[in-house]
């Protein structure tokens, strides 16, 4: 894990104590990624012989971020992302540019719906990104650790991820603890 991962970890980490602030990041990013790439599978391509689509053209940026960020998270992520690609290119396949777009839209309103409840109910603060804008990119990353966590995987994520919180301002979402006497 290179020094940079770690610090923007430990930084995103600091929003994202409670449990199911957690949950609801799985469902909107997964939400908000498949609403995103689904028009996008409407715009055929052709890159070097090969026929495409415009959504893992642009993806390509993130995704090799990801990979330089965290070689075994990123690659998981493409995994998922194979996956989202290939269920997007067939609903755009299968339907309508107006179903698309009617399918993708609501899908947005809710994967920011997730985002919001998880920050305003559970977590009790404002999202990462509204501190630093970059957050945005580590969501993806966030999630993939804390099942990496949980498969029994990458103890030195363990470390960051249920670390302590840093300052006053920070809210687990779970009592802690009375210090013994």
């Amino acid at each position: 894990m290179s020094a940079f991962f770690k610090r923007q970890l430990t930084d995103y980490v600091e929003y994202h104590r409670n449990v199911w602030n957690g949950v609801m990041h799985v469902f909107g990013i997964l939400t908000l990624f498949f609403a995103a790439i689904l028009p996008l599978n409407l715009v055929p391509i052709h890159v070097l012989g090969v026929q495409t689509t415009l959504a893992p053209i642009l993806a390509l940026p993130v995704l090799i971020y990801w990979l330089l960020l965290d070689a075994a998270l990123g690659t998981a992520i493409l995994g998922c992302a194979i996956i989202l690609f290939s269920a997007a290119g067939f609903v755009a396949a299968h339907a309508t540019t107006l179903t698309v777009w009617a399918t993708a839209l609501p899908l947005i309103a809710i994967g920011i719906g997730f985002q919001f409840v998880g920050h305003r109910v559970f977590e009790q603060r404002q999202p990462a990104l509204v501190d630093n804008p970059s957050h945005l990119l580590l969501g993806p990353m966030f999630v993939m650790a804390k099942l990496f966590i949980a498969l029994g995987f990458r103890p030195d994520l363990a470390a960051i991820i249920h670390s302590e919180p840093h300052g006053p301002s920070s809210f687990t979402g779970e009592r802690q603890p009375l210090p013994r006497s």
